[in-house]
């Protein structure tokens, strides 16, 4: 047996792993008593241990103070979404006067698209990837709907070439180059939730402007998952979901970032509410909407505390962790092991109809901590006896198993036992 496949090698690795003691923030379900194999953090991330106490001190500061919760006490509830600023600015590499943690993913990407998809004359038309996630399709489509267009003509879908599972960047530089003069917006997933592709963001942002098209992305399987710099790429605008790799719960609050050369323009067309208007006249209860000048003029309405407090416990996590850097360069190295691990089954498989086929990039920079897998020769019921023997991972019709080995909380020893686990369903 190669050395690397084996217990003690992956052992060995998580001993000299420096974040190798964060797994112990979080709670992994069991099987049979022991951790399971939790490869889903690119659905929904583990709960922090900590959460439980973040919501309780709200609890305790509603039960004690009551209405003067808003104002009274550490962290105010008025103002408690300001404290996201500076650490969230630092994992998504922007100003803290560029991000907003507001709503839910699809909300924050129709409000945005309210004041950055803005059809006139021939340009109407937005592109974005063919197999995009289906809340994204969703938003362009009726997007597209309530300025009078026919999504089937204004929807420019950009697909894999024949053969291929992900997209080339070139393919999508084409495409935007071929139809600039009809383009109103260049909107893709910076990281495909399906196969797991990590786009050339600053690339495809810079082919855009240089066409003179706005560029936004949806960041709900990139954030927490890799680098980004948002500001630095002169990205228009992105919004993302914080339960996935963010570990913030089912459901809790998402983000939102607006270049800077945006926030300060009150003129720019956006949905107003209270909580977006500036603060220091907003008890002054004026009529006419004025927006803060900052990423929070998007805001709509006041903070969900309880679903921020979650999300604060995964961030002060992440900041512990040191920010994104050590949690990328960990991954990657989990990531290639699993790459490893599942090349080495399919050397074991006799059967030559059977095959794990990874359709994830071979390439590190071109993709995140997810491989996507398609189970060749091989029905729903494999996944069926993932699941039932303690193995935590996502199937997606017709054949594609989805695995995501998450820095902060999974281990090299997790990738070795799925190995073991995947092979003895293949080979019994």
């Amino acid at each position: 047996m190669e050395y690397r496949n084996s217990l003690l090698f992956a052992k060995e690795q998580d001993k000299k792993d420096p974040l190798k003691n964060f797994r112990k923030k979080f709670l992994l379900p069991k099987y049979k008593g022991n951790d399971a194999l939790y490869f889903l953090g690119n659905s929904l991330g583990l709960q922090p241990a900590s959460v439980g106490k973040y919501i309780k001190a709200e609890l305790s500061r509603w039960a004690k103070l009551a209405s003067e919760g808003h104002f009274e006490g550490h962290n105010p509830w008025y103002s408690y979404h300001e404290m996201f600023a500076k650490p969230v600015a630092k994992l998504v590499g922007t100003l803290e006067s560029e991000v907003i943690v507001m709503n839910q993913l699809t909300v924050n990407l129709h409000l945005l698209m309210v004041s950055f998809y803005k059809p006139k004359g021939k340009r109407y038309k937005i592109i974005c990837e063919s197999n995009a996630f289906s809340s994204d399709n969703y938003a362009l489509q009726t997007q597209v709907q309530m300025h009078g267009y026919n999504p089937s003509d204004a929807i420019i879908e950009v697909s894999p070439r024949k053969g291929e599972h992900t997209l080339r960047t070139e393919d999508i530089e084409h495409a935007i180059n071929s139809n600039a003069d009809e383009i109103a917006l260049v909107f893709f997933g910076g990281v495909n939730y399906l196969t797991g592709q990590l786009l050339d963001m600053p690339r495809i942002t810079k082919v855009a402007h240089k066409a003179g098209i706005v560029c936004g992305f949806d960041l709900a399987h990139a954030v927490g998952n890799v680098e980004l710099n948002l500001h630095k790429w002169n990205v228009d605008f992105a919004a993302w979901c914080t339960y996935k790799y963010f570990n913030s719960g089912p459901g809790s609050v998402a983000g939102a970032y607006i270049h800077q050369k945006y926030v300060k323009n009150p003129e720019l067309l956006r949905l107003g509410g209270w909580w977006g208007y500036d603060k220091k006249t907003r008890f002054a209860m004026h009529k006419k909407f004025v927006p803060m000048q900052t990423a929070e003029g998007w805001q709509l309405s006041n903070a969900p505390i309880f679903l921020m407090a979650a999300h604060k416990a995964s961030i002060d996590i992440f900041m512990e962790a040191g920010g994104m850097a050590p949690l990328r360069k960990k991954s990657l190295q989990l990531t290639a092991y699993l790459e490893f691990i599942i090349h080495e089954i399919n050397k074991k498989v006799k059967n030559k109809k059977i095959q794990l086929e990874i359709i994830t990039s071979s390439d590190p920079a071109q993709r995140g901590c997810q491989l996507s897998i398609i189970a060749h020769g091989l029905g729903k019921d494999f996944h069926k006896a993932l699941t039932k023997a303690g193995v935590f991972c996502d199937w997606r019709n017709p054949n594609v198993i989805r695995l995501a080995p998450v820095p902060l909380y999974n281990s090299f020893e997790d990738v070795y036992r799925f190995g073991q686990v995947a092979e003895k369903l293949l080979l019994k």
